[in-house]
């Protein structure tokens, strides 16, 4: 085993802005086809969708209850770095229809797409120190009050994201939705491993 990398601010900076542009790209595509994804960024969508309210200022505030829970558990440096990190994302969102604009993409290439980049982009955060905000932390945090599991607790809060989705998204347009959420975490699952990437 390699000894861990120690990055530097710097470091730091670079891998958090290159996530959040990588995100931002991810979630132009997501809004674009009508898509919806799981976690806080599905429900964001499913709020957004049902309000009229633009996606980037109802992304930014739904993070904002967990930043709360984020410090205590991961401390000060984490929850600062995610609450920069979910403003600039949430920033970029909002202007960047201004300088891309989307035609027509095939939804099976833009699903995947947008699983990869949402994929790439989180673990760009997680490897730096930061986040994108998420439901993620409270059910850590009800595992350790209940002892239900974060896993078991996360796969059905996405259940119940998707199932609301259902209600109001076409059937294929709800199929690629949980493709690019599928890709999005098994991209995770393989690349998210520290026997192959160690830093502090």
């Amino acid at each position: 085993m390699k000894p861990a990398t120690h990055h530097s601010s710097l470091d730091d900076a670079q891998g958090i802005a290159f996530g959040v542009t990588m995100a931002a790209l991810g979630m132009h595509i997501l809004t674009h086809m009508g898509f919806v994804t799981g976690q806080t960024t599905g429900l964001a969508v499913l709020i957004a969708h049902m309000t009229g309210l633009p996606f980037p200022a109802v992304y930014f505030a739904v993070t904002l209850p967990f930043l709360g829970l984020a410090w205590r558990r991961m401390g000060a440096k984490f929850a600062l770095k995610t609450l920069v990190t979910t403003a600039a994302l949430s920033a970029l969102v909002a202007v960047l229809p201004n300088w891309i604009e989307l035609g027509r993409i095939e939804p099976t290439v833009a699903a995947i797409l947008f699983g990869l980049l949402f994929g790439i982009a989180a673990l760009a955060a997680i490897r730096h120190g930061g986040s994108f905000g998420g439901l993620s932390v409270l059910w850590i945090e009800l595992q350790d009050r209940t002892g239900f599991p974060a896993g078991h607790a996360q796969l059905l809060s996405d259940v119940v994201i998707f199932g609301a989705a259902a209600l109001i998204l076409p059937f294929d347009t709800l199929a690629y939705s949980f493709l690019g959420a599928a890709v999005f975490s098994l991209f995770l699952a393989v690349n998210h491993r520290r026997d192959r990437y160690i830093a502090a």
